[in-house]
């Protein structure tokens, strides 16, 4: 029986495959090694990946000899959680702070478009009383 997928259980490893099989949608362990910076070898990296499988995180399915690697949550919902994580642990749940952070950090000024796109969000989320 496979334990529930939780981010928070992950070492800072197995966070990176994972980030790297949310970019690619899917990888083998090949391509898991070669998508990693200062990648151990190929035996720690099915290790890691099988690691990950048992934790429920992903799941792989056979293309010819090779095992491929997928993620058993949504990108959509992997990302809600780990935003809802840093907001947690980083911004004591505010997400005044965290959204004021962002806009203060960034690189770049937003458009007029990005703007309005951000004014209306905030507007819907008044509407439905969130």
């Amino acid at each position: 029986m496979k334990a529930e997928s939780n981010p928070a259980e992950l070492s800072r490893r197995e966070r990176q495959i994972m980030d790297l099989i949310y970019r690619l949608g899917k990888a083998t362990a090949a391509e898991v090694r070669t998508g990693l910076a200062d990648p151990p070898s190929y035996s720690a990296v099915r290790a890691l990946l099988r690691v990950l499988e048992e934790k429920g995180h992903v799941r792989h399915e056979h293309d010819g000899p090779r095992y491929v690697y997928l993620p058993t949550v949504s990108r959509d919902k992997a990302k809600r959680s780990a935003l809802a994580r840093v907001v947690r642990t980083f911004f004591d749940g505010s997400i005044e702070n965290a959204v004021s952070t962002l806009l203060d950090s960034s690189a770049k000024k937003l458009s007029d478009q990005e703007l309005d796109r951000l004014a209306s969000i905030i507007e819907r989320a008044r509407k439905q009383g969130r």
